[in-house]
């Protein structure tokens, strides 16, 4: 049971996060081998990153399905271009899907290999949230995860309930479930909320005045 959920979390998370750089690929008007390239490198970059600092065998290398199912995510947004890519709601709803798949992913690998759960949550936000850095350093915007937006933060509260339910004895399947739907619903009361973390700015306004000058 809990190997087919995990196998089922990972297609889901796949083609979130392939639809979800594809469209913004779509945005910048790059072309089907660019928007997959985009797409491809948003669906496996936070678990590439995870695979090499737990020092095990990189995952898309011994699975081809993940080149195919973001193929298949491509051919999808091409056929209902004008309902994925007009939208933007869409990149937010897919981005949560994504981070809420992969982040549950990234906590449920490493603590299989016996690591501690506190490397787990790191591990687990790296697989949440890595691919959609790479993804917007390719298409030349500041990282999601860098603003203001309620992000990895949703992925630590998530990842809190999982180690709460695993420490209670509850299945697998309850904490992986539970974790993601946490960071899917704090995702969405962001955008409902119009929610975020403090920026950090300097104190001082008059800084980013320019100085007068005597005439």
């Amino acid at each position: 049971m809990n190997d087919i959920l995990s196998f089922i979390l990972e297609v889901i998370g796949t083609v979130a996060c392939a639809i979800s750089g594809i469209r913004l690929a779509a945005h910048k008007k790059f072309d089907w081998f660019g928007a997959y390239v985009v797409g491809l490198v948003t669906a496996i970059g936070g678990g590439t990153l995870r695979d090499l600092l737990l020092g095990i065998p990189v995952f898309w290398m011994h699975n081809w399905w993940y080149l195919a199912v973001t193929g298949i995510s491509m051919a999808t947004v091409i056929v209902f271009r004008k309902l994925l890519v007009s939208h933007n709601r869409m990149l937010f709803t897919f981005d949560s899907i994504g981070l809420a798949m992969f982040c549950v992913i990234g906590i449920d690998k490493t603590l299989a290999i016996d690591f501690p759960m506190w490397v787990a949550l790191i591990m687990g936000m790296i697989t949440g949230a890595f691919g959609g850095v790479l993804r917007d350093i390719l298409i030349n915007e500041v990282p999601l995860i860098f603003r203001k937006d309620i992000y990895a933060t949703a992925c630590l509260a998530g990842g809190f309930l999982y180690w709460l339910f695993r420490e209670t004895g509850c299945p697998a399947y309850v904490s992986q479930i539970s974790s993601a739907l946490t960071i899917i619903l704090i995702r969405v009361l962001t955008l409902k909320y119009n929610l975020s973390l403090p920026v950090l700015a300097p104190n001082d306004k008059k800084t980013d005045k320019p100085a007068n000058r005597a005439d």
